[in-house]
């Protein structure tokens, strides 16, 4: 570069004056130009669509971490109705299902029962009175009476009470709640557990100490808030042993919540659906997807958030790759109150979830997600000009623009009622 410049006050230069060329780093210009010339993922499988920088975009979460790009194998998709979130969800388990996954969806809103079809099998619906129930408290055979699987059961049951109390369970209560337990043997159903809750028996009163009528006064409110789910307006559904047959429990399970989605006890029924889910899969050799579609429900509930987290953290010793799917990113942060353990415990959940697929989102989420995503200034601009069916893919340390890609077969499976307007072979809607 040749320059003529004035070096200071008094002093100038009358010839050429010559600096050395700039030199900057690949990481820098990477900065400047974001999503240009990714290199692809150390893997093989499975098809998404196209990375917008150039060439196939694939993902397994499996095969990641098997190959050290991730260190959980857990998602969370984002995506505001009508961008593309959905469709991708449906055919990534699909595409999955062809490569011998085991897909396991909590549907609470009926929105999977063309995915299931396609995969050979009918959508679990449950309803209260609908006849088929399915038991929260089931456990793999293995574990059944194990310390670890009376630790998981108690968990659950606390869980689905302080949802119900909107509050910590104090010390008396959950002794109470421990005791009845112990007092179902070992395959207990909720509806064992609130017998005993509200009626304990001579053993249960000489364990905690305090008689039988003080321990019934101790547990009387986890037993009424449970009750409903046993002889109230929920019960039909949790209240008894599993009717689903062993065969049907087969490689893809999908548990139809849509009948109760507008009650406000949504989030304890999709926890007990949850809990039931992952017992059927842990049981299984395949490693699974899990989704929780409309996770913002059950992040809704902090004691409901901090079971599903706990879910979150166990994924690689069970075999499974959690799946979130919310609308937004302030879905995360804001819930509950907004503040406190609420939003640390939806935040974590993000943080857990090493592959974060973001479509386009409004320009009041920015600030939330630049934080939540690590992103730059310059990736997170491009998320409200994203088009339809394109979404920020952040795979480990790794961003991506991925636009996804639909086959005509699996139309059917996205759209079941026939409103697709896109043309044949248009990208995921």
């Amino acid at each position: 570069m040749v320059l003529h410049a004035a070096l200071g006050p008094g002093v100038r230069v009358s010839g050429p004056l010559r600096l050395p060329e700039h030199e900057a780093t690949t990481a820098q210009l990477g900065a400047a130009y974001p999503f240009a010339a990714s290199l692809p993922l150390p893997i093989r499988q499975v098809l998404v669509g196209r990375d917008l920088a150039g060439g196939p975009f694939v993902h397994d979460p499996f095969e990641l971490y098997a190959a050290g790009a991730l260190t959980n194998p857990n998602l969370t998709v984002l995506g505001q109705i009508g961008r593309g979130k959905s469709a991708l969800v449906k055919t990534y388990l699909l595409r999955q299902a062809a490569f011998g996954r085991r897909v396991a969806v909590l549907d609470p809103k009926g929105e999977y029962g063309a995915l299931a079809r396609s995969l050979g099998v009918e959508p679990i619906r449950l309803s209260p009175a609908g006849g088929t129930r399915i038991n929260p408290l089931d456990l793999p055979l293995d574990s059944t009476a194990t310390r670890g699987g009376r630790v998981q059961r108690l968990g659950l049951c606390c869980a689905l009470v302080e949802a119900t109390l909107h509050r910590r369970l104090e010390p008396n209560e959950r002794l109470a709640l421990e005791l009845a337990l112990d007092a179902c043997g070992p395959r207990p159903t909720l509806a064992e557990v609130v017998s005993a809750l509200l009626a304990p028996g001579p053993e249960a009163a000489r364990a905690s100490g305090v008689g039988a009528e003080m321990l019934a006064a101790d547990g009387r409110m986890a037993g009424l808030e449970l009750r409903r789910l046993v002889r109230g307006d929920l019960a039909g559904m949790f209240d008894g042993t599993t009717t689903i047959p062993l065969a049907a429990r087969s490689h893809a399970l999908v548990v139809d919540l849509s009948e109760v989605y507008q009650s406000e006890a949504l989030p304890a029924l999709m926890v007990c659906a949850a809990a039931w889910l992952q017992s059927v899969t842990a049981a299984a050799s395949a490693r699974t997807l899990f989704v929780v579609d409309e996770a913002w429900a059950v992040l809704s509930e902090v004691a409901v958030a901090r079971y599903l987290r706990a879910s979150w953290k166990l994924a690689r010793s069970r075999g499974l790759a959690n799946v979130a799917v919310c609308h937004r990113a302030s879905d995360l942060t804001t819930a509950g109150s907004g503040h406190g353990e609420e939003s640390r415990l939806a935040e974590g959940l993000l943080a857990d979830s090493e592959t974060v697929v973001c479509y386009a989102q409004p320009a009041s989420e920015l600030p939330v997600l630049a934080g939540l995503l690590g992103c730059s200034v310059r990736e997170i601009e491009y998320l409200p000009r994203l088009g339809r069916g394109v979404a920020l893919w952040r795979v480990g340390e790794r961003r991506f623009l991925v636009e996804h890609l639909l086959a005509s077969a699996e139309r059917a499976v996205v759209d079941t009622d026939g409103r697709l307007a896109a043309p044949p072979g248009a990208s995921g809607l």
